[in-house]
């Protein structure tokens, strides 16, 4: 019993001693690590300094300076290990990834997915940094565009992490990727109102509003014979095409035109709908070819409606008579 416990004793001392062999290497080896990530960070600023006032270069500069980070700081962990365990080589480092490369690339196959479709978005640049963008239900300003997610802010003040995957195989809707965007709305008057009045009405509306651009011009279409409206639409351009601005610009139009139709006696009339009942009391009850209300095909003389009164004057008739013919003998 003593032999083992002297055993047991006599590892766990050989394990300090060589730890504290190792001691001055391993604190080495972390100065030496950490002087190649600063260097590294150092690197991705300068980079991103180099590239910031240039549109076309930033999401490069972007992608650059993060390959060049983990570069440094891969060549660092090597150095590192080397002074750690002297014998300690690159090469073995290099074997066992790529025996064990098939099962990091099956653990880590989302994680990979989605740095590869970051940088292929950095590069291809559908969209960069401060665009607003429209994801599935999210709408936003883009904030951040990570080697594994895009982080964007929406207009009510929250913040929507997707995955880059998902934004690299799919439909985006960029509403600042042009100077220009035109905004759109229908306008609905009543039947008996002039449409060219109406049309020149709100024209002169969206002309008074400043946020309106005068080139592209605004233009109207009548676009629809609905119910019981005239569909016109009113379509305008505004600079620059951000949220702020459409809905600054949507209020303003909106509100010149109502004031305009409504000043010059332009009806804007709400949803209506016509119902026709069927008249019983007509004398030519059951022929629909001369009914009038609700069928198209009467013709010829219009039909007479019966009065109630002359309903009431016929069934006290039709009692009389009853009463008359019960009485005789």
């Amino acid at each position: 019993m003593n032999a083992e416990i002297y055993a047991v004793w006599d590892t766990i001392q050989g394990m300090i001693n060589g730890l504290i062999v190792l001691l001055p290497n391993i604190v080495l080896a972390l100065i030496v690590f950490a002087i190649f990530f600063y260097v590294a960070r150092t690197i991705k600023k300068v980079v991103k300094r180099l590239t910031r006032n240039r549109r076309q270069a930033r999401n490069l500069g972007m992608v650059l300076g993060r390959l060049a980070q983990g570069t440094t700081i891969l060549v660092g962990l090597f150095v590192a290990l080397s002074i750690v365990i002297p014998t300690f080589k690159a090469g073995d480092l290099i074997q066992l990834l790529g025996i064990s490369g098939v099962a990091i690339g099956f653990a880590f196959r989302d994680i990979l997915q989605n740095f590869l479709a970051g940088i292929l978005i950095l590069l291809t640049e559908p969209f960069q940094i401060d665009d607003q963008i429209v994801f599935k239900n999210f709408e936003g300003t883009v904030e951040n565009i990570e080697t594994r997610a895009t982080t964007i802010k929406t207009y009510d003040g929250r913040r929507i992490v997707i995955p880059n995957s998902e934004l690299f195989t799919n439909s985006i809707t960029v509403n600042t990727a042009f100077d220009n965007r035109r905004l759109e709305y229908d306008v609905g008057i009543g039947y008996g109102d002039d449409i060219d009045r109406a049309k020149q009405l709100i024209m002169e509306a969206m002309h008074s509003v400043n946020e309106v651009l005068k080139d592209p011009a605004p233009d109207v279409l009548v676009m629809d014979l609905a119910q019981s409206t005239v569909n016109i639409r009113a379509r305008w351009w505004i600079n620059p095409p951000r949220r702020v601005d459409d809905l600054t610009s949507r209020d303003r139009v909106l509100s010149a035109i109502k004031k305009k139709l409504t000043e010059n006696g332009i009806d804007l009339p709400f949803p209506t709908q016509q119902i026709l009942f069927h008249d019983q009391t007509e004398e030519t009850d059951g022929n629909r070819s001369r009914q009038r209300e609700g069928w198209s095909a009467g013709k010829g003389e219009v039909p007479k409606s019966r009065r109630i009164s002359d309903s009431l004057r016929l069934l006290a008739e039709l009692q009389t008579q009853g009463n008359g013919k019960s009485e005789k003998p």
